[in-house]
């Protein structure tokens, strides 16, 4: 197996950072979308207009 350079393996790393974080931001987008969406049907819920 050939040896890579420094920068090659830095921009392997910087690319399998970035799968990582990218999953886990839309893990985190998706969590917090059903949170304000549970918000707001509880919050609805628990008001009392008359």
């Amino acid at each position: 197996m050939r040896e890579l350079s420094a920068e090659a393996r830095l921009h392997f790393y910087a690319r399998q950072v970035s799968r990582k974080s990218g999953a886990g931001i839309h893990t985190a987008a998706l969590y917090s979308a059903f949170a304000v969406i549970a918000a707001i049907v509880f919050g609805t819920l628990s008001v009392h207009p008359f």
